[in-house]
């Protein structure tokens, strides 16, 4: 039995603990209500399915992500913040990333999120098709780290001298 009453944050933040700990795969309904200490049935007086928890759990991601700020002097500043943050909330939800480009009914987190980025960029005269273009590869190459950061062995400036040894032979 939850402390609380169960709502659909509650559900929302029990989906991302479970796929913290296995993967968006991980998620199911029957998971997710145990992880909450409740019936499956129970889920969805507050969600209506799995899409909706899917949908959910990436709003929740794109909002723990930093916004960059509006009429930030420097673009670059506020992008690679952004870039930095994302990378940060990504390191702890990896899960997310085959999520985050899938889904296609985005959250008002998303949208803002979407819109804030693109509006520092058009705000620094890039043409909207740049706009895009740009946050798809800064995302890109953010994404491509945070997976190499999760499958590589490395913790410790010694694991990099042996991970790197081991390229180099």
């Amino acid at each position: 039995m939850p402390s609380q009453p169960l709502s659909r944050v509650l559900v929302l933040e029990a989906a991302i603990r479970v796929a913290d700990r296995g993967g968006a795969e991980a998620i199911t309904m029957r998971r997710v209500a145990q992880e909450l200490g409740v019936e499956a049935m129970s889920l969805y007086h507050h969600v209506p399915n799995k899409d909706a928890i899917l949908d959910g759990v990436v709003d929740m991601v794109f909002a723990a992500i930093e916004l960059p700020g509006a009429g930030c002097d420097d673009w670059r500043d506020a992008i690679r913040t952004r870039a930095v943050s994302a990378r940060t909330v990504l390191s702890r939800h990896s899960w997310a990333l085959g999520l985050m480009d899938s889904r296609r009914d985005p959250g008002p987190a998303t949208l803002r999120h979407h819109d804030a980025v693109l509006g520092v960029l058009r705000e620094a005269g890039f043409t909207l098709p740049m706009a895009a273009h740009a946050v798809s590869l800064i995302d890109s190459y953010v994404s491509g780290f945070v997976l190499q950061e999760a499958n590589l062995p490395m913790a410790t400036p010694d694991d990099v001298e042996d991970v790197a040894g081991d390229i180099l032979r």
